[in-house]
């Protein structure tokens, strides 16, 4: 958001995730940087959990054996902070994906641990296979300010009383369509005063908010992931 200052430093862990789109057809991608080498483990973690998933990916793979693959790969890692040595786990509550056109979350999820699902992958979907390694307790819950949102894809008809509300959603539909978008861009757009009617499309369930994710304070996560086509 405009008005954010922040610099990074050298003892920041700095997660990159970004999207690509041809006529509705998306590549969703992440990496993690850091540049004191400390971190070096839990990067790595998630590289190798990222890569075990595209390995058991595949035509009629389970979901929740892919899962396990993950999990094995990521805490196989551990990471040396402040004198103590601590376990990295995955981020249990967080999940891979299934991408259709013009819809980043597809509908099927891939998880990061081992689990019971059943579900299989088809021939011609694609996926975002991404995981998250923790040095935390591996759940994450949604905290501080939101930047980014989304159009809900399939949301049906409201009628808006707030006349800049109704103005919004259309610039929203206009330039984003159902793909995601920041608040700087709506800036940029000239919706400098936008606030209030985000808000009343996010409270009518025509916006979905996208804030940012957090283990327990003093832990780092890191993210790797690569978008595949079956």
């Amino acid at each position: 958001n405009y008005g954010d200052n922040t610099v990074l430093q050298y003892d920041d862990v700095c997660k990159l995730d970004f999207g690509v789109q041809v006529g509705g057809r998306i590549v969703d991608c992440a990496f993690t940087v850091a540049f004191n080498p400390k971190y070096d483990a839990i990067i790595q973690a998630s590289k190798s959990g990222t890569n075990a998933g595209i390995k058991a990916a595949g035509i009629d793979a389970r979901m929740g054996e892919i899962g396990g693959d993950i999990q094995e790969a990521i805490e196989s890692y551990e990471i040396e902070l402040n004198g103590k040595t601590l376990p990295i786990k995955p981020v249990r509550n967080l999940n891979g994906h299934s991408i259709g056109p013009y819809q980043i979350h597809g509908g099927k999820s891939v998880p990061i641990v081992k689990g019971p699902e059943s579900e299989k992958m088809e021939e011609g979907e694609f996926y975002a296979i991404e995981t998250f390694a923790s040095c935390g307790k591996g759940y994450i819950v949604e905290d501080l300010e939101c930047s980014h949102y989304m159009k809900v894809f399939d949301a049906p008809h409201t009628p808006l009383r707030v006349k800049s509300s109704k103005a919004l959603l259309h610039c929203i539909e206009q330039n984003f369509g159902t793909l995601a978008f920041c608040r700087r861009w709506l800036d940029d757009l000239g919706q400098t005063r936008h606030l209030m009617a985000l808000k009343n499309l996010v409270d009518n369930d025509l916006v979905q908010p996208y804030p940012p994710l957090c283990d327990v304070k003093g832990s780092y996560v890191t993210q790797m992931e690569h978008t595949i086509l079956l």
